[in-house]
């Protein structure tokens, strides 16, 4: 088992192409043909983790948050991240971190603080823009069936709860090749007219490559023809946050209660109470202010994240109930989802939780 098929896995769950462009994210530390003798799963990656990592004979550390956030110009350990890495490449432990790939995966972060509020209904709170592609390419019409069966296996042509998805358009193509060409049919030198099928099929933006690989390799024509554009069509399953709905609707401080015995905190920083019920609620892992629009928008009753500051409380305008959780008490169930998603995998591997807490905030 080498660190690429473990990071692979982690990938489908959460592909980096998803990851925030000011995010740092993927393997920071190590190779990924190094052999894995066991995977310690963490919130953040400390110089105690990597003990703990030491200790329990894991050489992968698969990190929610990234250790190297901006870039490090030297290594001398005068600070927390240098001696995170030092210690990490002294003892060959490789670092790895899925952070807003992670957040904008409908079975993310928020999905499962969804899981642990029990809200039913789920949907994107905020859906990222251009995650999806569309691709129009020229085929023989006698070989557009298996073009198109190898894309759709490539992972093409799903939208939503339907798959197999395409427009298809015939008419005749030409084109004439030059001395240097080795044209399927026709002749070089002479004006070919062929019967083609246009087809036109959408993919999510971290398949490309996959697709024009099938592509190209199905293809039997020496130059394949193809065109890629980005759409604006909303992706309702890719983005950060989620809104659901509670079972049962609670007034304000029974739902602050349900919050704190769910979420495991006993400190709730929150705007003023509501006089209606609370049943849609909108939930975003780590600093989420910047979400509020949104969960105003979406009709949320409530909206729990993290790190809002005074100013930021008055938002709420009587509309929503701001429930300010902590950034760690957020997050803290990732850890566990990425623990139970590898293990469906690799059932007899020892992927290992770390059970040590690194908020570095205290309440007194």
């Amino acid at each position: 088992m080498k660190i690429k098929d473990i990071t692979s896995y982690i990938e489908k769950l959460a592909p980096l192409a998803y990851a925030e462009d000011f995010d740092n994210v993927g393997l920071l530390v190590g190779n990924y043909a190094t052999e894995v003798t066991g995977v310690l799963v963490t919130l953040d990656t400390l110089e105690e983790t990597v003990d703990q990592a030491i200790k329990e004979n894991c050489n992968l550390i698969v990190s929610f948050h990234p250790i190297v956030f901006a870039g490090l110009k030297k290594f001398n350990g005068s600070n927390y991240v240098e001696r995170v890495v030092m210690k990490a490449i002294k003892n060959d432990i490789a670092i790895y971190a899925t952070h807003t790939a992670l957040d904008n995966s409908f079975n993310g972060v928020s999905a499962k603080m969804c899981e642990v509020l029990h809200l039913k209904n789920k949907e994107v709170l905020i859906p990222q823009k251009g995650t999806i592609k569309k691709l129009i390419t020229f085929v023989p019409t006698d070989k557009a069936s298996k073009i198109r069966e190898a894309l759709y296996n490539a992972g093409a042509g799903s939208i939503g709860n339907y798959s197999n998805c395409s427009f298809n358009t015939e008419g005749i193509g030409t084109f004439k090749g030059n001395d240097d060409s080795n044209p399927v049919v026709g002749t070089k030198g002479v004006l070919q007219e062929e019967q083609e099928t246009q087809i036109g099929i959408t993919f999510s933006k971290h398949l490309e490559s996959e697709i024009l690989s099938a592509l190209i390799k199905t293809h039997p024509y020496e130059e394949v023809a193809y065109e890629i554009t980005t759409l604006e069509n909303v992706n309702q399953h890719i983005g950060i946050g989620m809104i659901g709905e509670l079972e049962t609707p609670l007034n304000t401080f029974d739902f602050l209660s349900y919050v704190k015995l769910n979420m495991n905190t006993e400190c709730i920083r929150h705007s003023k109470p509501l006089q209606k019920n609370i049943q849609k609620v909108a939930v975003l892992g780590g600093s989420g202010s910047f979400g509020i629009n949104a969960a105003i928008a979406k009709g949320a009753d409530a909206y729990i994240t993290a790190d809002f500051k005074y100013h930021e409380f008055y938002k709420a305008e009587g509309k929503l109930l701001i429930t300010d959780i902590g950034h760690y008490e957020s997050e803290q169930f990732t850890k566990n989802l990425l623990v139970d998603y590898l293990k469906e995998k690799f059932r007899n591997f020892a992927i290992i939780l770390s059970n040590k807490s690194t908020n570095p905030i205290y309440y007194s």
